[in-house]
């Protein structure tokens, strides 16, 4: 072997000694960005879901308050119990954890878990015919489990109106 065979094989190996470990430098400082917003789009779409979770529950239990349960008992109103049932139902349905649930602010009916407002007016006070129908509402806390970044838990908030049937 020549000389300069030696040479532009030493030159080679340098360079590369010189180098080396550079792209693993830029990962480091990447990955962690990367993920981050990784785990960040995946939980904002988990908290959305959440949402339409609760809006389909809250839904159920606005159905049965507004539906009137028999012809033959004399058309009662649903309870809160019955209502609360509903809604604790679809989430459960859902694997929502019904621990979390809260009630929000309410001037109804409440049950340890719902807000249920029955007869309240839906169109504006002035207004003729005036519609009456129920409100049902709900809370639950949405926690963000995302690596290096701290974000405090959200309140999702459902309330769904739904016309009273008579």
């Amino acid at each position: 072997m020549t000389t300069a065979v030696k040479t532009r094989r030493l030159r080679r190996s340098s360079r590369w000694t010189r180098e080396s470990g550079a792209e693993l430098m830029e990962m480091a400082f990447v990955l962690p960005i990367l993920l981050s917003l990784l785990f960040g789009v995946i939980w904002l779409g988990r908290a959305y879901n959440i949402y339409e979770t609760m809006t389909r529950a809250a839904r159920e239990g606005a159905r049965v308050a507004a539906a009137s349960s028999c012809a033959t008992c004399g058309n009662a109103a649903a309870t809160v119990a019955n209502v609360e049932n509903a809604v604790m139902n679809s989430l459960s349905a859902a694997n929502i954890d019904t621990t979390k649930v809260t009630i929000p602010t309410c001037g109804g009916n409440l049950s340890s878990k719902v807000c249920y407002l029955r007869n309240f007016q839906l169109n504006n006070v002035g207004d003729d015919p005036a519609e009456f129908g129920v409100v049902v509402s709900l809370s639950y806390q949405v926690t963000f489990p995302i690596p290096f970044v701290t974000i405090n838990p959200i309140t999702v908030t459902a309330r769904v109106q739904m016309r009273q049937e008579s």
